[in-house]
C-alpha cells in the first residue's frame, strides 16, 4: 500500500469512528449502558410528526405593542418636559398610532420642539394648533422606520419570551420560530396537555401594582361613577374548593410599579394556611420603588393586577424593604408554578392569540417512524440488489459507500442538533438515490474508457477524473436549492432541506473519495492488465 493510499484509508476510518460515536447514542438501548455514558450526548431529535406533541400557530398583536409604546413615550415626554420647566398636559393617544400633547405656554414652543427633536427623534410633528388659554396642541406620530423596527423588535421579544417560558416549562427540543404575517410557530414534541401549554405560552403576564381607592361608595361603583384617574376592574376571589368569583374594585389608574423590575418569581406554600402563593423578588430599582410606595401608602390596599385582573389587594401595614413581595389568591400548586414561570420569563410585549392548534398523538408518531424506516429500508435494499447485480464487484463497492452515506448523514443530524421529521426521512431516501447516481456516473465513464481499449488502471483514473467535475456541478446546484428551501421554508420543508444538504455532502465524500479508495485497494491486488469486474 503506497503512502498516499494509506493516509486516505486512515482518514476514512477516523471519519467513520467519529460518525459512529455521534450516531450510537440515538440507537435504542445504548444510552443507559456503560458505552452510552462514554459517548457524547448527541442523540438525534425527533420532530413533532415522529414523536407526537403539540403544534401551535400564534398571532402577535403588533399594533397593540406600538400603541403601548406611544403611551409610554407620552409619559416620558411629560416627565422630560417637567425637568426642563415645561408644562405639558398628560399626552393622549389618538387613532392611527398618534399622540396628542398640549403645551402650556405658547412662548416655549421652540424649547419644547428642541426637546422633542433631541430626546424623541423617533417621533415627528404631524400638526400644531393654537388653543385658548395660551396653549398649543401638538399631534405626534412615529416615523415609518421606527414603526418597522418596533414591529420586528416586538416579534423578536415575543419569540424570546415564549422560548424562556417553554424552557422553564420543561419541554425537550421545542421548535419556536417567526413566520410571515406577525405569526410565531411553536412545536412542542412529547407534550400532551395543550390547554396548560396554551395557558403558559399565551398569558401576557403584564403585572402591575396599583393603589386601591376605597373612598368611592359601592352605589357609585355599580353606576360606573368612579371619577377621573380611576378604573374599575375585577378582583378574583377563590373559594376553599377552588371555585372563583369576581367582585368589582376601583383602582387608581396609574401603576406605581410594574413587573419589568422582577428578577425572580417562585411558587411557595404559606405556613399559616398551607395555601400556595407566588413570591416575587425585585431588582435594586424595583426594591427602591416598592419601599417608597409602601411607605407613602401605609394602611391603604395595594392591588396586584395581572393581565387586567386583580388577584389580591393586601393592606400595607408598614414600609416594606428588601425588595420582596407576594401574590396570594388560593392558587393550586400547578397554577402557582405556571404563574411563577410566566413572571420569571418576563411579560409578552404584545397580546398573542392562538390561530391554529394541532395535537399529534405518540401512537401516530410511532406509526410515522415505522413507515419511514420501512420506506428507507425498501429503497436501500432495492438499490443494493440492483447495483450488485448490474455492476458486479464495483456495485458492491457502491453498496458499501451507500451504507456509509446513511451513517454519515445521521451523524451530521446528531452533531448539528437538527430535528428529524417525516419530510427529513424523505430527504434521506432521496439522497440514497443521489448517492448511487454519482457512482453510476463514475462507473459508466470507466466502462466507456474500457470499451475504447484503455488499460483498467488508466480507465479507473480517467473515469473518476472526468465524472468528478460533473458530480460536483450537479450537486452544487442541488445544495443551493436546498439552502433556499431552508431559508424561506417552514418546519417540514426545513427538515427536508437539512437532510438533503447533509445527504448531498456526505454522498460526494463517499462516492468520490471513499469508493476511489476501495477501487485503489481492489486494483492494487491485481495485475495491471487484469479485467475489472464492473
Amino acid at each position: 500500500m503506497n503512502r498516499n493510499l494509506r493516509w486516505r484509508v486512515l482518514l476514512t476510518l477516523a471519519v467513520m469512528a467519529v460518525a459512529l460515536c455521534l450516531v450510537l447514542p440515538s440507537v435504542p438501548g445504548i444510552k443507559n449502558t456503560l458505552l452510552g455514558k462514554i459517548l457524547p450526548d448527541t442523540a438525534i431529535n425527533l420532530g413533532l410528526d415522529l414523536k407526537g406533541g403539540i403544534h401551535l400557530t400564534l398571532g402577535v398583536d403588533v399594533d397593540k405593542a406600538i400603541e403601548n409604546n406611544m403611551v409610554s413615550q407620552g409619559q416620558d415626554i411629560k416627565a422630560s418636559a417637567r425637568e426642563d420647566d415645561l408644562a405639558v398636559l398628560k399626552p393622549t393617544p389618538l387613532p392611527g398610532t398618534r399622540l396628542e400633547a398640549v403645551l402650556v405656554g405658547s412662548a416655549k414652543q421652540e424649547v419644547f420642539e428642541k426637546l422633542l427633536g433631541k430626546q424623541f427623534p423617533n417621533l415627528r410633528i404631524d400638526g400644531k394648533e393654537t388653543l385658548p388659554e395660551d396653549r398649543v396642541k401638538y399631534v405626534l406620530s412615529m416615523t415609518p422606520d421606527y414603526k418597522k423596527y418596533l414591529a420586528k423588535l416586538t416579534l423578536d421579544q415575543a419569540v424570546k419570551t415564549i422560548r424562556n417560558r417553554i424552557d422553564q416549562f420543561g419541554v425537550a427540543e421545542p421548535d419556536i420560530r417567526r413566520q410571515e404575517g406577525n405569526r410565531i410557530q411553536v412545536q412542542l414534541p412529547g407534550l400532551s396537555d395543550p390547554e396548560r401549554a396554551i395557558a403558559v405560552i399565551g398569558k401576557t403576564a403584564h403585572l402591575e401594582f396599583k393603589i386601591v381607592d376605597d373612598s368611592i361608595d359601592p352605589a357609585s361603583v355599580k353606576q360606573g361613577l368612579i371619577g377621573p384617574g380611576r378604573e374599575l376592574t375585577a378582583m378574583v376571589q377563590r373559594g376553599p374548593k377552588g371555585d372563583s368569583t369576581e367582585i368589582p374594585i376601583v383602582l387608581k389608574k396609574d401603576a406605581v410599579l410594574t413587573g419589568e423590575h422582577i428578577t425572580d418569581a417562585r411558587a411557595t406554600i404559606e405556613s399559616n394556611n398551607n395555601q400556595f402563593s407566588v413570591s416575587l423578588t425585585f431588582n435594586a430599582r424595583g426594591a427602591k420603588i416598592f419601599e417608597r410606595v409602601t411607605e407613602e401608602n401605609i394602611k391603604k390596599r395595594l392591588a396586584i393586577v395581572l393581565d387586567g385582573k386583580c388577584y389580591s389587594a393586601p393592606v400595607i401595614q408598614d414600609k416594606i424593604s428588601g425588595g420582596k413581595a407576594q401574590i396570594t389568591g388560593r392558587f393550586s400548586q400547578e397554577e402557582a408554578r405556571d404563574l411563577a414561570i410566566v413572571l420569571r420569563a418576563g411579560a409578552l410585549p404584545a397580546p398573542v392569540t392562538v390561530l391554529e392548534q394541532r395535537t399529534v398523538g405518540p401512537t401516530l408518531g410511532q406509526e410515522s417512524i415505522d413507515a419511514g424506516i420501512m420506506a428507507t429500508g425498501i429503497a436501500a435494499i432495492a438499490i443494493i440488489l440492483f447495483m450488485a447485480v448490474y455492476y458486479s464487484t464495483a456495485g458492491i463497492f457502491a453498496d458499501i459507500v451507500l451504507l456509509l452515506n446513511i451513517v454519515l448523514t445521521m451523524a451530521g443530524l446528531a452533531a448539528f442538533g437538527a430535528t428529524l421529521t417525516l419530510p427529513g426521512i424523505a430527504g434521506i431516501i432521496l439522497t440514497i438515490a443521489m448517492a448511487v447516481d454519482a457512482n453510476v456516473l463514475i462507473y459508466e465513464r470507466i466502462r466507456e474508457e474500457l470499451r475504447k481499449g484503455v488499460k483498467p488502471l488508466e480507465a479507473v483514473d480517467k473515469g473518476y477524473g472526468k465524472a468528478t467535475l460533473t458530480i460536483l456541478d450537479s450537486n452544487t446546484t442541488n445544495v443551493i436549492v436546498a439552502i433556499i428551501l431552508y431559508q424561506f421554508g417552514t418546519g417540514p420543508i426545513r427538515g427536508f432541506a437539512v437532510t438533503l444538504v447533509l445527504g448531498i455532502i456526505m454522498s460526494m465524500f463517499t462516492a468520490i473519495f471513499v469508493s476511489r479508495i476501495m477501487f485503489d485497494l481492489y486494483m492494487s491486488k491485481r495485475k495491471a492488465d487484469a479485467p475489472v469486474s464492473i
